[in-house]
């Protein structure tokens, strides 16, 4: 073990996240409070708190420390369960381990609860979120988006991908780390709320947003939504008006969920254009109101 006798006490915070990936059965039944073993969001939050309490004797070289506060929280998706664990102490060394502890217990619990139904669920994305106190600086995870472009040519491997790779290269550029899918439009109400659970500051849809039969990308949006900001919207439909008439058509939303903001682009390259223009203007300031640090 690292000595850490000489080290300042000081108040110190760690805060931890994962995601629960199971099927909408599961997802009904806990709910529901309908499994058979027990309520199954209270065991795993007790399960995460009691596993982060004995984090030192389940990894060899953690040091004791004497836990001021733990927190485990859940938020419920179609498909998946997000998992935030926050601990908290005044010693002389982190709490790193003991968030990320929380997490995995409280994650492996729900596996345990909910196998019989769905054997197959996976415990992922576990991950550092924030940390602060002692000589470090605080850190935060980098700014975070994700880009879903519903193509069910695209999916199938039937059509290259030309807009998700431009808006990509556009959220980088902003500084954001990304992570990009491709899914058929059947499938993007599923993966909207598998990205949501992750806590992107951002998600950035492409196509579906049209009259189709298969487009579903508002009504999957919709759903997820808090608050629309149908200025934005308006404002990218307009854009692409003088150059592109059938602009008009587009049902694309804008809007927020929890801390996350959601912008429906259309399938085009030029809609695309026009939206990330319209964006340019807009999501920095958009980004820090959400995170409760813009001017207003």
């Amino acid at each position: 073990m690292v000595d850490v006798g000489d080290k300042a006490i000081t108040k110190r915070s760690a805060t931890a996240a994962g995601l629960f990936t199971t099927t909408p059965e599961v997802i009904a039944l806990v709910r529901a409070d309908d499994l058979p073993k027990a309520d199954v969001l209270a065991t795993a939050r007790i399960a995460g708190i009691a596993g982060a309490k004995r984090t030192s004797e389940l990894i060899p070289l953690c040091h004791q420390l004497a836990l001021s506060s733990v927190t485990v929280d859940f938020e419920i998706g179609d498909t998946a369960i997000g998992i935030t664990a926050t601990a908290k102490t005044t010693g002389k060394t982190g709490v790193e381990m003991e968030a990320l502890t929380a997490v995995a217990i409280a994650g492996l619990t729900l596996h345990d609860m909910t196998k019989a139904v769905d054997p197959h669920s996976v415990l992922g994305e576990i991950r550092l979120v924030s940390k602060s106190g002692g000589k470090s600086r605080p850190t935060v995870q980098p700014k975070t988006a994700a880009v879903i472009v519903a193509s069910t040519q695209g999916a199938a491997g039937l059509r290259d991908d030309t807009t998700g790779p431009r808006i990509t290269e556009w959220l980088e550029a902003a500084g954001y780390v990304t992570e990009k899918s491709v899914v058929a439009d059947a499938d993007i109400a599923a993966e909207l709320e598998r990205v949501l659970a992750t806590g992107p500051a951002v998600i950035i849809t492409t196509g579906g947003t049209g009259m189709s039969p298969t487009d579903a990308t508002p009504e999957a949006t919709r759903a997820l939504l808090d608050r629309e900001l149908p200025g934005v919207a308006e404002a990218i439909r307009a854009r692409g008006l003088p150059h592109a008439p059938k602009a008009a058509l587009s049902r694309g939303l804008a809007g927020t969920a929890g801390g996350t903001v959601i912008v429906n682009l259309p399938g085009s390259t030029g809609g695309v254009a026009d939206g990330l223009a319209v964006l340019d203007d807009l999501l920095e300031h958009l980004v820090a109101q959400v995170a409760g640090g813009g001017q207003h």
